[in-house]
């Protein structure tokens, strides 16, 4: 289980998750800190304002971060209502922002369409990313790492769309899959494979919840989702 802490940055009270595993893990993520895959000791996932600008994050990261190899993330969403699911020992934590929802395929030179503003007589809704973060007891071949990092975004993609969303995330999504060095490591990751079975319906049941609190927010706030 993460830990979550909050500090004062640019005004405001922002919030972080951190994992912290010691030795013995290794991981594959798309983060801007640790991406790629490799040995893991924490994973960070950090919030930061809405219009974030600072030309460095990869090393704001690491100033947040413990020391020793790890993955770093960031996200405008509320990274406190994160939501998490758990499926046969795989564990799914998902901080979800949908301020502008993306279909991958989108024609070219076309920009994504802003929802219309916050009105400022309301509550502030948090823009942002998702963010997935995925923990397993097994270990795994490079090849399933890759498969798992599909299956997580294929599931992620099924509960946007169970949740209303016409989209399959936002353009700067992150995801971190996390597994141990030690053992005989699994081979497959995809959804019908045994650990690929339990990490979708983990992520899947994180992302609608975490969708589903995200709209619940904006409606609160008067935005259109």
């Amino acid at each position: 289980m993460p830990s979550l802490s909050h500090r004062h940055e640019d005004g405001a009270r922002l919030a972080s998750l951190l994992w912290e595993f010691g030795p013995g893990r290794r991981a594959i993520s798309s983060a801007i800190v640790g991406g790629g895959i490799g040995p893991v000791a924490w994973v960070l996932n950090a919030q930061v304002v809405g219009g974030y600008a600072r030309m460095d994050p990869a090393e704001h990261l690491l100033e947040l971060a413990p020391a020793g190899p790890g993955v770093g993330m960031m996200t405008a969403a509320s990274v406190a209502r994160f939501t998490r699911a758990r499926d046969g020992g795989a564990d799914a934590v998902a901080t979800v922002g949908l301020r502008v929802p993306t279909w991958a395929a989108a024609p070219e030179g076309v920009a994504d369409p802003e929802l219309r503003p916050v009105r400022l007589d309301r509550p502030a809704v948090p823009p942002g990313t998702i963010n997935i973060v995925v923990t397993l007891p097994v270990a795994m071949s490079d090849a399933a790492l890759v498969n798992t990092v599909i299956t997580v975004t294929e599931a992620k993609a099924q509960a946007l769309a169970e949740a209303g969303f016409a989209c399959t995330g936002t353009a700067s999504d992150a995801v971190c899959v996390v597994v141990a060095e030690a053992g005989e490591p699994e081979q497959f990751g995809g959804p019908r494979s045994r650990w690929g079975a339990r990490v979708a319906r983990a992520v899947h049941r994180a992302v609608l919840d975490g969708a589903r609190d995200w709209s619940g927010l904006a409606g609160a706030a008067g935005v259109r989702t």
